[in-house]
Order: C-alpha cells, then sequence, then structure tokens
C-alpha cells in the first residue's frame, strides 16, 4: 500500500480527496498560466511597437491575435486559480471534507 501512495495513485493518507483535488486544480491553472508567458510578452510588445513607430501589417495582426489568445489563456489560468476550491467541492459533493 505504501508503493501506491509515493507512485502517486492513491491520496496520502492525511488528505481527504477534496483537498488533494484542490492542490491539483490550482497546480493545473499555475500550469495554464506558465504556458501563456510567451503570449504575454508577445501582448507588451505590441503595446509598445505603435509608440516605436512600428507601422501595422497583416503579419503584426496574426501575431496580436496570438497575443490576445494567450492573454485569454492566463485569464483562464488565474480563474481556476482562484476559483479551485470550488471546482473540488462541485466534482466530490459527497465526499466530506
Amino acid at each position: 500500500m505504501a508503493q501506491l501512495f509515493s507512485l502517486g495513485i492513491l491520496a496520502p493518507p492525511f488528505m481527504k480527496s477534496k483537498q488533494l483535488a484542490n492542490v491539483l486544480i490550482k497546480t493545473a491553472g499555475l500550469y495554464i498560466c506558465l504556458c501563456a508567458i510567451p503570449g504575454l510578452v508577445s501582448a507588451v510588445l505590441l503595446v509598445f511597437l505603435p509608440v516605436m513607430g512600428v507601422k501595422w501589417s497583416d503579419s503584426l495582426f496574426s501575431q496580436c491575435a496570438y497575443a490576445i489568445g494567450h492573454v485569454v489563456q492566463a485569464a483562464v489560468g488565474i480563474l481556476i486559480i482562484t476559483k479551485s476550491r470550488k471546482i473540488a467541492e462541485t466534482w466530490f459533493k459527497n465526499d466530506d471534507e
């Protein structure tokens, strides 16, 4: 049984399933935010391009769409992190805390 705990198959004995789900949901939200970092950097750069005198082109519009997509992705990640307890409660309604 101890081997199953070390493999991550079962929750540790000191954690309830809701608590473990909360931690895993927060981890997933952090991962989503980390994946959005390149797009967020692109979005910040796109904000400053007109200030530097760069003219808008078709490729700049596609980069803008890329950046907007990653801003939305980061927002979803932050939302998942902040609502992780509510999500875990919804998924595990019958389990006790």
